[in-house]
């Protein structure tokens, strides 16, 4: 059993014990938390929560307890039932809610679930706020309500044509063109709530016609739920077998967008969002983000349109953050999290494929000729192990003072710019472990300059 506690929210595995699993004592308390905070910032006044979910076996259970939970405090409640982070997001600014909670464990496997926390805004908790939920956590202080002052729960479903509707509205968004281009798209949804409202989406930008895969929300996942080149292989022979322009992937709460070519390669998720940036750039010019983890593709094709590319620390809400700061217009992370703030702050796979297929329909190429149009980077994934209690702060001093003669960053962990190459050393929040990744432009390469570190970390230990 698995019970992770972060700035983020709480997630973990369903059953074992409390503290080692995520129980009904774990998800009660992590509410009471939750709504404990949000009280506090309203100066005890009565609050409004928005609560959303995926389409997990364990969603409605744990929808219930958090329900009931917040309520047992006093909170109004509005109850969006399925629906994807991003809808979530969306929804809480427009009802004029205090917070929000989406019920999900993103691209981990069925036997998880998590509460994914929202501020006002419809954004993720900061990481000082963060930190003050969990604090709340550890001192136990909630206070429940009297019985005549019970909260209230509404339920409304209404929020997927909404967001679809705010899609629709964009100005980069040209669904005249998408219709005219007659496209076939594939999908696979992997049985959760993207099954739900991405037909209706493309329906609605005039996509000639869907070809759906796992589009049943029952949550039961057919494969391994994260959106990756391993875990595509039915996608990928159905764009194929069904001669579809394109195929769309989205992990079980719609934030991450994996794009298949037509001829059933993978256009890579790290390129999704550099393919939708040079669409928004090439009409409204303006600064990008991604974190330091991502592809160098975006600083590239940022400096080809002549705007400047910001990197921040890994984690959407750091991207945000630096992406307020610098005015950017387009961000998000390598994992296919595409990030308009023109619609919201926050990772969206719907607004990233409208955007796509209209660049797609303008350029009137295929999507692996698209794909081709990009410089070509591979990164290499890595881990060492460590010693409970080693001081990693101090480790990665040595790493960076060993390689004083390059340009580094230890905004988070460290990372090191070479001239046609990175490498990013991040210690894990929950195990004894360094992340090490590079990119070179051959995979070989990449593989050797992680290896070559790895060899200097072994050498320092």
């Amino acid at each position: 059993m698995t019970l992770i506690k972060s700035i983020s929210g709480i997630r973990g595995t369903i059953g074992g014990k409390p503290g080692n699993g995520l129980t009904p004592v774990d998800i009660v308390n992590f509410a009471a938390a939750y709504g404990t905070f949000i009280q506090r910032q309203k100066g005890n006044q009565k609050i409004k929560i928005v609560l959303g979910r995926d389409a997990r076996i364990s969603g409605e259970f744990v929808e219930s307890m958090v329900a009931n939970t917040l309520m047992a405090m006093g909170a109004e409640l509005v109850l969006l039932g399925f629906a994807t982070t991003p809808t979530v997001e969306i929804a809480v600014p427009m009802e004029e809610a205090d917070g929000g909670i989406i019920l999900t464990a993103s691209h981990n496997p069925g036997q998880w679930n998590a509460l994914k926390l929202l501020n006002s805004k419809g954004e993720f908790l900061s990481a000082a706020d963060g930190e003050s939920l969990i604090k709340i956590i550890e001192e136990g202080d909630f206070r429940f309500a009297e019985i005549e002052k019970f909260g209230s729960m509404i339920k409304n479903d209404s929020y997927n044509k909404k967001h679809i509707d705010l899609i629709l509205d964009l100005d980069l968004v040209n669904k005249d063109l998408i219709k005219k281009a007659n496209f076939r798209v594939a999908i696979d949804c992997v049985n959760s709530v993207g099954g739900i409202i991405l037909p209706e989406l493309l329906k609605e930008l005039g996509v000639s016609e869907v070809i759906e895969l796992f589009t049943e929300p029952s949550g039961i996942f057919p494969h391994n739920p994260e959106p990756l080149p391993d875990n595509l292989k039915e996608i990928s022979q159905k764009v194929i077998e069904s001669k579809a322009d394109v195929g769309f992937v989205v992990d079980p709460d719609v934030d991450r967008l994996a794009i298949i070519n037509e001829d059933g390669s993978f256009f890579g998720e790290e390129y999704t969002l550099v393919a939708i940036s040079d669409y928004i750039l090439s009409k409204t010019p303006g600064n990008t983000c991604s974190n330091l983890s991502s592809t160098r593709a975006l600083r590239d094709i940022s400096i080809q349109h002549g705007v400047e590319y910001f990197s921040a620390a890994v984690g959407e809400v750091n991207v945000v953050e630096m992406m307020k700061k610098k005015n950017c217009i387009i961000g998000g992370e390598g994992n296919g999290g595409v990030i308009y703030p023109t619609l919201h702050y926050g990772r969206d796979a719907l607004v990233g494929i409208a955007l796509f297929l209209t660049q797609l329909a303008e350029s009137k190429q295929k999507c692996s000729e698209l794909r081709s149009l990009y410089p070509d980077y591979v990164i290499s994934k890595n881990k060492i192990s460590l010693d409970e209690g080693m001081d990693i702060e101090k480790l990665l001093s040595k790493i960076k003072e060993h390689y004083s003669d390059y340009k580094t960053n230890d905004v988070d962990g460290l990372k090191i710019e070479f001239e046609d190459s990175w490498v990013h050393l991040r210690k894990s929040n929950t195990e004894a472990i360094i992340r090490i990744y590079a990119e070179h432009r051959s995979a070989e390469e990449a593989e050797n300059l992680a290896g070559n570190v790895l060899q200097t970390i072994k050498e320092y230990l």
